[in-house]
C-alpha cells in the first residue's frame, strides 16, 4: 500500500492536489496550522473542489502539526515565505528517509529546506496549473496545466509517481528541475511586477513592449550566468505567448497586492537581483523594477521582501 501523504497548506494548489489524490483513494491528511483553522475546516465539512462548473465536497482527514503519526511524504504547498517555518512545525514527525515535496514559487525557500533537513529527500515542483481559492476551503480548478517534478541531486524518479497517475494529476519527471524553476522565475519576474506597477491585466502589458524586451534581455543574462542556458533560450517569445494566453487574467502578485496579502517578491525578483550581484552582472532594469515595486508595497503597508 502506498505511504500516506501529508499536505501542508489548504490553499489553491495544495487543495487541488489534496482533493484529486483523496478521490483517487490515496491515503491523505491535511495539516492545518492551529486549532481555530482545524475547527473551521471541520465546520466546512472538508475541502470543496469546483471543476467545470461542478462542485464536490471531499471530507479529507485533517490534523494539527503536533499530531503523533509519523510523516513519510510531505507536500508543502504554502507560500515561499512560510515554507521553512511550516516544515519546522512538523519536523519532529518526519520519518527516517522521509520525502518533502516543495510546491513554491521562485527560488530560495527550497534550498533553505534542503540545507536544514538534509536527511529528507526533497523534490522540487514547478507548476503551471490554474487554481484559486474562491473562499476558505473552496478551490476552483481554473485551468489544466503541467507539474514538473525533479530531484535537485538528480536521483531517479520515485515509485509513488503512480499516485499522481491514479489521481489524474498531470506531471513530468524533470531530470534538470532547476531549469524549469529558473524559467518560471524569469517569466514571473517579467510579468508580475509590471502588472502590479501598471495596475493592469496581463494582456495590457503588450502596450509596454520595450520594458518587457529589456527585462527579458537582462533576465536571460542572469539565467546564463547561473548555468541555465536552456531556461534563457527564447525567453521573450515565451513571455509574450503567456501574456497573450492569459490576457484577461490578473497576475498572482497583482491579486496579492489588491487583497492586502504579502507577495513573494523576495523569492522572485529579489532572487533574480541577488543572483545578478553574485555573478557581477549589471542589471539596471531589474534593479529599478525591484526598487519601484518595493516602494509600492511599502505604500500599501505590505512587506517589501
Amino acid at each position: 500500500m502506498t505511504a500516506a501523504w501529508h499536505v501542508l497548506g489548504a490553499g489553491s494548489l495544495g487543495g487541488l492536489w489534496a482533493t484529486r489524490l483523496f478521490r483517487a483513494g490515496v491515503p491523505l491528511h491535511l495539516v492545518l496550522r492551529n486549532p481555530q483553522r482545524l475547527a473551521e475546516y471541520r465546520g466546512a465539512g472538508g475541502l470543496t473542489l469546483i471543476e467545470n462548473g461542478a462542485s464536490r465536497l471531499y471530507p479529507i482527514p485533517a490534523e494539527l502539526p503536533e499530531a503523533k503519526a509519523p510523516i513519510e511524504r510531505l507536500l508543502v504547498a504554502c507560500k515561499a515565505y512560510d515554507a521553512q517555518a511550516a516544515v519546522a512545525e512538523v519536523a519532529p514527525r518526519l520519518a527516517k528517509d522521509s520525502e518533502i515535496l516543495l510546491l513554491q514559487n521562485g527560488l530560495g525557500s527550497q534550498q533553505a529546506i534542503v540545507a536544514r533537513w538534509p536527511d529528507s529527500r526533497c523534490i522540487f515542483i514547478s507548476s503551471t496549473e490554474g487554481a484559486y481559492r474562491q473562499a476558505d476551503f473552496r478551490i476552483v480548478h481554473a485551468g489544466r496545466g503541467q507539474n514538473w517534478l525533479g530531484d535537485p541531486l538528480k536521483r531517479q524518479a520515485p515509485p509513488w509517481l503512480a499516485d499522481l497517475d491514479m489521481a489524474d494529476i498531470p506531471y513530468s519527471w524533470a531530470d534538470d528541475i532547476m531549469d524549469k524553476l529558473w524559467r518560471k522565475l524569469a517569466i514571473n519576474c517579467a510579468i508580475n511586477p509590471l502588472s502590479v506597477l501598471n495596475d493592469c491585466r496581463n494582456g495590457e502589458l503588450l502596450n509596454h513592449p520595450e520594458p518587457l524586451r529589456r527585462l527579458c534581455c537582462e533576465l536571460s543574462e542572469v539565467l546564463r550566468a547561473c548555468d541555465q542556458p536552456g531556461a534563457a533560450d527564447g525567453l521573450e517569445a515565451e513571455v509574450l505567448r503567456i501574456i497573450e494566453a492569459t490576457a484577461q487574467n490578473y497576475s498572482s502578485m497583482h491579486q496579492d497586492v489588491q487583497s492586502g496579502r504579502r507577495t513573494e517578491v523576495g523569492f522572485l525578483l529579489g532572487q533574480a537581483c541577488r543572483a545578478a550581484r553574485q555573478h557581477g552582472l549589471a542589471t539596471p532594469e531589474l534593479d529599478e523594477l525591484l526598487d519601484r515595486l518595493q516602494t509600492l508595497l511599502r505604500r500599501h503597508g505590505l512587506p517589501a521582501d
